[in-house]
């Protein structure tokens, strides 16, 4: 992380004036579709434009968890100052784009779903918080992989089109700032409950982090091998905020909802996957499982998956309270059976799976590290959008139940979940016979050809 000077403090005002008036031209401009997606690539391209002058915070909330990590050279000091220039940047921009669209708009929650907003401004700043911790700030990823500015731009794409509906979206007291400056501070006590939420969850993040990497509260190296406990954990944080940007893409009417919904995965898989190989996903356990490639013990496995379902479920009320206890049904789309549902949902969690595998599963070293993140998730935009008019495309047992689980608040029949579930797993278990047959005997002739090398050797 870069120091305290005027060049760093400048490279923060020049990025979040970029972030903040691509903002507000989205917003007035009614770029609905593309919105978000215009929104994350502006702060993806400029935290590598800027990353080495300052860091490329362009949001008091990351600067806050940054200090409370102790990871800013010149600590509260630097965040002060970081948190000054973000502000100037935010407040000119809200200037100019007012003049360009000859005034502004408010800062305000939808009628009826404060706490629905509240919530998406709590949860989705602890995710971009907590990805800029693991991606870019961690003692062990940090500096050591070209992925960070991509993972941190695109919770914006998992975040803006679920919350935007309850009138959230900001996950960042600068950008918040900026909306209220340029309407002349009307619903001033709104932006004070945003900046609220949105440091709880910085706060948030930062206890995660810790709990996560254990190696990081201590100022210890990081192991090789995370332990279970973290492991869990990881894969609890990462489910919950996967199946969160489901639920809230779906009631909100999202047409960006299987993009949006890939890239909440794709950014947890580059956060946590070195410390449980990213899953959240019981089907994705099975066929690593059943490939033989897993480290992992079959109780262990176990624990994986309860932890998924566990995570799934309480994400899936958490979306329902954020709606006002709305929920949505698994089945058939419109004008499709039963039949459609075990096709779509085994073929596509078959490729989800196979893809896994093959990318980030292999003896042999990946010729792509750095997108193994987007590779996968990417596999989600494929099913989702594909399989999305006949099934949902759920392509997950744990984003099947919890589904389920919520929808019986309004009188859903659960066992819906478990023909989906049977569905998906079999697509994981397919996964692992189509990885063996494809790569089986390969590996076994690279670990022999590598025996053999070594017995020379000696």
């Amino acid at each position: 992380m870069a120091g305290l000077s005027l060049t760093s403090c400048a490279a923060e005002f020049v990025g979040t004036f970029l972030l903040v008036f691509t903002v507000g031209c989205n917003v007035l401009g009614q770029n609905g579709t593309w919105g978000g997606i215009s929104i994350a690539c502006v702060l993806m391209v400029s935290i590598y434009a800027f990353a080495e002058a300052s860091g490329a915070n362009f949001n008091p909330a990351v600067s806050v968890a940054l200090g409370l990590a102790k990871k800013l050279p010149d600590g509260w000091l630097q965040v002060g100052a970081y948190c000054g220039a973000q502000a100037g940047g935010a407040v000119m921009a809200s200037l100019c784009y007012g003049m360009l669209f000859d005034g502004g708009f408010e800062l305000a929650p939808k009628s009826g779903y404060l706490l629905g907003a509240l919530l998406c401004e709590v949860f989705y700043t602890f995710m971009l918080c907590f990805v800029v911790l693991n991606t870019a700030a961690s003692s062990k990823l940090g500096g050591n992989n070209q992925f960070y500015g991509l993972a941190i731009g695109f919770v914006i794409v998992a975040g803006a089109y679920g919350s935007g509906p309850l009138g959230a979206g900001c996950f960042n007291p600068a950008v918040a700032l900026g909306i209220t400056t340029s309407v002349a501070f009307k619903g001033v006590a709104w932006l004070a409950l945003f900046l609220i939420a949105e440091i709880a969850g910085a706060a948030l993040a930062v206890g995660v982090f810790y709990l996560v990497r254990p190696e990081e509260p201590k100022g210890e190296s990081p192991p090789e091998k995370y332990e279970l406990r973290s492991a869990l954990i990881a894969e609890f944080v990462g489910t919950f905020m996967l199946v969160l940007t489901v639920g809230l893409n779906v009631l909100g009417l999202s047409k960006a909802a299987a993009f949006s919904i890939a890239a909440s995965l794709m950014c947890m898989i580059y956060s946590v996957g070195d410390i449980s190989g990213g899953h959240f996903n019981p089907a994705v356990t099975l066929a690593i499982q059943l490939s033989g490639k897993s480290d992992m013990t079959a109780i262990e496995a176990v624990y994986y998956v309860l932890t998924q379902i566990g995570a799934a479920i309480l994400a899936a009320f958490t979306y329902a309270v954020a709606h006002a206890f709305a929920t949505f049904p698994l089945g058939p789309g419109v004008g499709r059976g039963w039949a459609g549902v075990v096709l779509v949902e085994t073929v596509y969690t078959a490729l989800l799976a196979t893809v896994v595998l093959c990318v980030a599963c292999k003896d042999s070293k990946p010729a792509t590290p750095e997108m193994i993140g987007f590779i996968i998730g990417s596999c989600v935009t494929v099913g989702g959008f594909a399989a999305g008019p006949v099934s949902g495309g759920s392509l997950n047992p744990a984003v099947s139940i919890g589904i389920a689980a919520a929808q019986i608040l309004n009188g859903g029949l659960f066992f819906k979940s478990l023909i989906y579930s049977s569905c998906e797993l079999c697509g994981g278990a397919l996964a692992a016979g189509v990885f063996k047959s494809l790569y089986g005997a390969a590996q076994g002739q690279l670990g022999e050809k590598a025996a053999l090398n070594e017995k020379a050797t000696a």
